[in-house]
């Protein structure tokens, strides 16, 4: 059996491309965000669907699905929303947010569509809210069998610190992520970047124009030359201090201006990741941020993935959106790797028992 998947919220195709890798075949990526387009496309010769999943009918998904039906294949629904409303950075949005809505209308979909596998991918705070319980409620009572837990994803191989909630479903039978792979042998930020060229802060590579890092004003350069790797801005000498870490409430944002440290994971990687000030994203010894392909490669994108078109002006802040956003590749990979796994087990149940399988029934309405 092969298994033919469509993505909601595909972004720049950080979890297609990963179930690429694993074997599954996304015909289709959705997402509101026009940028999307040329990464999604070019690196994973699937098609972009520029639209809101407001707009998405269950006649438009089965049609989608028809498009690259092949005989033996089941469905794969995959509904990774944007994660901002479920955030701890996010407590004081209000519930009227369009963006909290945006499960609901997966699970309107998962409703009127019946796919045989789902899965999702958010922040660990979304177990908490009551959308999140309601979901998992309606896909029991549409006999979904059910896997969700936190994962960090440096157990599974990512050079990042990177917790998730991640949630597996399936019509055909039990179904569970597979075991971590890392967790004794974490992947560290040397293992990911320390190939790259060198770059001082402002400047970019002469081969990979992505391989750039924003520019840094004296002050900043003066502050980073004395920020230690894993340290902040504790390190600094008191003419560096910023008036706000000279404040008592200062003390509690000990990561930001800091640096990484070649043998450990990366922090997690954020939309404003390239920004020296925003977080521990300073380069482990050279004196800058990490640079747009740095950030991409520890959220596991290959190094030749292409995020904007040739010759096109680089937006560090359109290009941090696509990398922060992006469900990491590998992530993606033990996903795809897991639904494999489950196939597997049914095939062999089905060689056993072939009426064990539900046929397909997919109703061509477009």
């Amino acid at each position: 059996m092969t298994i033919q998947a469509v993505d909601l919220f595909c972004g720049a195709g950080g979890l297609t491309h990963g179930l690429f890798l694993a074997g599954i075949n996304v015909t289709h990526g959705i997402d509101i965000d026009e940028d999307c387009r040329h990464p999604f496309e070019i690196n994973n010769a699937s098609t972009f669907i520029h639209k809101s999943i407001t707009e998405i009918t269950s006649n438009d998904l089965i049609g989608f699905f028809n498009k690259g039906h092949k005989n033996n294949s089941v469905r794969l629904l995959a509904g990774c929303a944007p994660c901002q409303p479920f955030s701890k950075y996010a407590s004081t949005r209000k519930s009227t947010d369009y963006k909290w809505k945006l499960l609901a209308e997966f699970e309107r979909l998962i409703y009127d569509t019946s796919p045989e596998l789902i899965t999702l991918e958010n922040v660990p705070q979304l177990r908490t809210h009551p959308i999140f319980l309601d979901f998992i409620m309606t896909l029991e009572k549409l006999n979904y069998k059910i896997w969700w837990g936190i994962v960090n994803c440096s157990d599974y191989g990512l050079p990042q610190n990177r917790r998730r909630l991640v949630l597996l479903g399936s019509k055909l039978g039990d179904i569970e992520l597979i075991p971590a792979t890392d967790l004794n042998n974490k992947k560290t930020v040397r293992d990911a970047i320390s190939f790259l060229p060198k770059i001082k802060a402002g400047a970019k590579n002469s081969v990979d124009p992505l391989h750039v890092s924003a520019s840094l004003n004296q002050l900043n350069l003066k502050r980073i030359s004395a920020s230690k790797p894993g340290g902040n801005w504790q390190d600094w000498s008191s003419d560096l201090l910023a008036e706000c870490h000279k404040r008592s409430s200062g003390g509690t944002y000990k990561s930001v201006y800091g640096r990484m440290e070649w043998d450990k994971p990366s922090p997690t990687m954020t939309t404003q990741c390239y920004g020296y000030g925003n977080g521990r994203f300073g380069h482990p010894e050279q004196d800058r941020a990490i640079s747009l392909r740095e950030a991409a490669i520890l959220q596991a994108f290959p190094e030749s993935y292409q995020f904007i078109k040739p010759n096109s002006r680089i937006s560090m802040r359109k290009i941090g959106m696509l990398i922060g956003n992006a469900v990491p590749v590998t992530l993606g990979k033990i996903i795809g790797e897991s639904f494999i796994h489950h196939m597997n087990q049914l095939k062999n149940i089905s060689d056993e028992s072939p009426d064990h399988i539900p046929q397909l029934n997919l109703l061509d309405k477009s």
